[in-house]
């Protein structure tokens, strides 16, 4: 298969629509019409950026409001077909896209729409062109694909093909069994949009909430193994109208565009076991096991603030790096680096960002497989020098340009901290009973964040939960949790469009998007908390108000209360499971730390703590002296 991208996806002129879609690794464009109407140059000179691009035009859409209309109209619209014809040769391509017509001057009647095409298809083949007809959702007389198609059948003629929208079948809920009837010389083109499931008008549906396929809820995958069944291995397309888009990098979205097809045809391959012409043969997604570190980039000033931080939540340095300032910390199976190297890649971060995760390590069955499948759904690779006898850790660039590293036990990654670390002294001090990471929440740029759902769900083995909206006192967060169905790795993408929210403030005190807060598995809630105030770490306070509440929500007990009110912990609970949780302060404006603890089998996040959380932090942001003790 062949993979494709209409212009109207990206935002930016066409000259740089055109370099973005190029440099993604396209090489096939649909020219959307509004794109080459307001384009600087002649119709000469796109064809010839086209050329010098290694584009081939193979679409030039849309042709709107043709079929079924009475005089005069029908022949002004055979006119404006003629002058859509006359473009496309100065194009340099061969496919016409009309759409269904949705004029209220429209006449209904297959064989009168059938008369039309076969008469359109006549003026085509004369100057060796095809026209393909899409059947919109929202069509006044043809808006299903079965419908199309008979008219298509019934036009008989070799320049009249079918093209296949996936949202305009989706959206009308269109059963997909009769695409497997149809000649695959009949499908002349094949369009591909996921979209989120909204109960809302079809049209702003698809004029604003299209997304890349692997982004949105539609049973994409299902539709392809059907199609698959018709021979079809011709151009696979994308069509997305999308706001998120528009606001932001034409290229990164055509980078997303295209491991999106990449993503999609791979999955199509393993539902039927079939090869895939013209289509990478990718490693599985990588199964992850948990994460194996989280480095932190930090100048050596800030240093010794921050390990009183982590040895007030019961962590204690366990190793040093042979060659480098940078030293291993550890509590049950989490291991975090500290990093105060004065050059390098944490380094550089640092000096962006400030103190901040820089890289997350996960611990995947086969490390290099992994990148190798990372690498061939664009993902960027990064490599630096390492010591004589160190490790070099397979690595991809993660969100605000930080690290994701994968390492496995079954090569010598998996001897990680006897190769590259010595073993220190144990030290003193106390135990916060603290033994996974439970979840790690990274904050990005609202238009960033169907990327990097993407991003994970291509790679590893991740599942998506359905987003929900968290109300924050500054505005609205939208969160979006992907996971293991272990619940080994858990990653929450947080993100909102107003500037004003905990999220979009940690954007501004950060300079970018990344990890804002981290969550540790406690084995006992209260011996967590009674830890954290024997060493002198306060904890976010948790108004009185919020207990008042629960008590009368939950029924709970005096005394249960009272242990919950004194270690300002927080607690939520599905049917006969529970999840306790209590957070520590923001360290510098910018990340902090979330306990918790899950009794029973409980799978989610507290959500309905969120904004008693988020209120508690909003009210400390310009009081920091709340937290002293």
């Amino acid at each position: 298969m062949k993979t494709a991208i209409a212009t109207v996806c990206l935002s930016g002129t066409l000259d740089e629509k055109l370099e973005a879609i190029a440099a993604a690794g396209f090489k096939s464009v649909e020219i959307f019409e509004n794109d080459l109407l307001s384009f600087a140059g002649t119709t000469a000179d796109a064809r010839a950026m086209c050329a010098d691009l290694g584009l081939d035009i193979i679409t030039f859409q849309p042709f709107r409001d043709f079929e079924g209309l009475p005089e005069p109209q029908r022949s002004r619209a055979f006119a404006r077909a003629e002058r859509k014809f006359d473009l496309m040769g100065e194009l340099g391509c061969n496919l016409l896209l009309v759409c269904s017509n949705v004029s209220p001057d429209a006449l209904g009647g297959v064989d009168r729409a059938a008369a039309d095409l076969h008469e359109l298809g006549a003026l085509a083949a004369k100057r060796g062109l095809r026209v393909g007809f899409e059947a919109l959702a929202w069509g006044r007389h043809v808006n299903d694909y079965r419908d199309s198609w008979e008219i298509v059948r019934r036009a008989d003629h070799p320049a009249i093909g079918l093209v296949l929208d996936t949202f305009h079948i989706f959206a009308r809920n269109t059963d997909l069994k009769t695409i497997g009837a149809i000649p695959r010389d009949k499908i002349f083109l094949v369009q591909v949009a996921d979209a989120p499931r909204l109960d809302m008008d079809v049209l702003q549906w698809s004029r604003h909430f299209r997304n890349l396929p692997g982004q949105g809820d539609l049973p994409l995958l299902d539709f392809m193994a059907v199609l698959h069944t018709t021979g079809y291995d011709e151009l696979i397309s994308l069509e997305i109208f999308n706001d998120q888009f528009r606001a932001g990098s034409a290229r990164a979205v055509a980078v997303d565009g295209h491991r999106s097809l990449i993503h999609l045809i791979d999955q199509l391959r393993r539902r039927t076991g079939a090869a895939i012409s013209g289509a990478p043969v990718l490693p599985d997604r990588a199964t992850c096991r948990g994460v194996q570190f989280i480095e932190f980039a930090i100048d050596e000033a800030t240093a010794p603030s921050f390990e009183r931080l982590l040895g007030g939540i019961g962590f204690r340095r366990t190793g040093q790096h042979k060659s480098k300032s940078v030293a291993r910390w550890q509590q049950g199976d989490i291991n975090l680096i500290v990093n105060t190297e004065t050059e390098g890649f944490a380094h550089s971060f640092n000096i962006t960002h400030g103190t901040s995760v820089c890289a997350l390590a996960l611990q995947v069955d086969h490390a290099a497989a992994t990148l190798d499948r990372a690498q061939l759904l664009l993902d960027r690779p990064f490599r630096q020098a390492v010591g004589p006898g160190e490790l070099e850790i397979p690595a991809v660039r993660g969100l605000g340009g930080s690290l994701v590293y994968f390492v496995d036990q079954a090569s010598t990654l998996g001897k990680i901290w006897e190769i590259d670390f010595d073993t220190v002294p144990a030290q003193p001090g106390g135990d916060a009973v603290l033994t996974a990471v439970d979840h790690i929440s990274q904050s990005m740029h609202y238009e960033e964040m169907l990327s990097w759902l993407l991003f994970y769900t291509s790679l590893l083995d991740l599942a998506k939960i359905p987003a929900q909206d968290v109300l924050d006192p500054g505005g609205v967060v939208r969160s979006q949790v992907v996971e293991t169905a272990d619940g080994n790795l858990r990653i929450v993408l947080n993100a909102s469009q107003s500037a004003r929210t905990l999220s979009s403030r940690f954007l501004t005190e950060f300079f970018g998007s990344g990890v804002q807060h981290i969550a540790f598995t406690s084995r006992d809630i209260y011996a967590t908390a009674a830890a954290l105030q024997a060493a002198g770490i306060a904890m976010l306070p948790i108004p009185e108000n919020y207990y008042d509440d629960i008590e009368a929500k939950w029924g709970l007990a005096p005394d249960l209360l009272e242990r919950l009110r004194a270690g300002n912990i927080l607690y939520d609970r599905d049917g006969d499971m529970e999840y306790l949780q209590l957070y520590t302060p923001t360290f510098e404006d910018k990340f902090f730390f979330e306990l918790v603890e899950r009794r029973g089998g409980y799978r989610g996040f507290g959500a309905a703590n969120a904004s008693i959380r988020l209120a508690a932090q909003a009210r400390l942001a310009g009081r920091p002296e709340r937290l002293r003790r």
